[in-house]
């Protein structure tokens, strides 16, 4: 008998045997590029938008029809299949991990499920402080995962911010100050940072560790604080009590740098990069659990301040 969290995966498996039939149908080389068929604008267009930063040597233009000067705004061939075989796999391995998570013995009633799956645009996944910290089954772990990578603006905030500063920062140089500079900024950012979901969704739920953050139950602004800092270094296991390292948030920040570094132009020292997205997390993921933390207060103050007039 299948597992309940096969439910609702079949679209995601049909995408991904598609997606890899490259794995086992390896795409034929051609000696010149008359040969080659010409390369649909939807495929070329989709490139550009997921990163068209890749560098072209001179072995690699005989590849494509277009001229050589043109072509070096499109990744390389190798690093664009890559690149979606590493997300497919990511997702499949993902759903595997779902079903093999054993559910709980006493699943939360249907109507409070939604509760446990809060997903904030701005500081993410969070369990509020008078709500029950309940294990997630695997379907939820999944839901949640695609929750924080497409479907609430959360991730595209983020992806603007960050590619905002690297135009400031012109990084890498190699892309310009222009519109499209900042195009490829933001293709690379997204894909670095559903990478990083995608690899930290998977750790958390092979080792069954919580990925969201639980606001405290504590009183008193450094208590708080504290927690909120804590928590980005540390989580729970499956009993929602013992606390560990978080070793999947930070692989997957240091993994999704490593994997961004190889297609962006010039030679560049993948450790660098992924030392670079790790520290990123530390202090992006501290102000994220901060916000996410005293959010209800600031409301609160931000809506009296509104209502006070009304009084006087």
């Amino acid at each position: 008998m299948l597992h309940p969290s096969y439910v609702g995966s079949v679209p995601a498996f049909l995408l991904g045997v598609f997606s890899l039939r490259g794995f086992f149908w390896p795409i034929p080389r051609y000696g010149r590029a008359s040969s080659l068929p010409a390369v649909p604008e939807s495929i070329l267009f989709m490139m550009r938008m997921w990163g068209a930063s890749g560098r072209l040597d001179s072995g690699s233009c005989s590849r494509w029809k277009e001229p050589c000067a043109h072509s070096r705004s499109l990744p390389p061939p190798t690093t664009c299949r890559g690149f979606w075989r590493l997300l497919t796999v990511l997702s499949l391995l993902m759903e595997l991990s779902a079903a093999q998570a054993p559910a709980p013995s006493h699943p939360p009633p249907a109507a409070k499920s939604d509760s446990q799956l809060n997903v904030n645009w701005l500081y993410g996944a969070y369990v509020d402080k008078d709500a029950p910290l309940i294990p997630l089954t695997g379907h939820q772990r999944f839901k949640l995962f695609v929750r924080q990578s497409f479907t609430t603006p959360g991730i595209y905030v983020k992806t603007a911010f960050f590619s905002l500063g690297d135009q400031i920062n012109n990084s890498p140089p190699e892309w310009g100050t222009g519109f499209g500079g900042y195009a490829r900024r933001v293709g690379s950012r997204q894909g670095q940072f559903v990478i990083q979901n995608s690899l930290s969704a998977l750790g958390n739920g092979l080792l069954g560790y919580e990925p969201r953050y639980n606001r405290c139950r504590c009183t008193g602004f450094w208590n708080r604080t504290g927690h909120a800092v804590a928590r980005n270094f540390v989580t729970y296991d499956r009993t929602e009590k013992a606390r560990r390292p978080q070793i999947a948030l930070y692989a997957g920040a240091f993994g999704a740098g490593v994997v961004s570094g190889t297609w962006k132009p010039s030679d560049r020292d993948l450790l660098a990069e992924g030392y670079r997205g790790a520290i990123t997390q530390v202090a992006f993921g501290i102000a994220a659990n901060w916000i996410g933390e005293f959010a209800p207060d600031i409301k609160r103050v931000l809506r009296g301040k509104k209502q006070q007039p009304k009084g006087q």
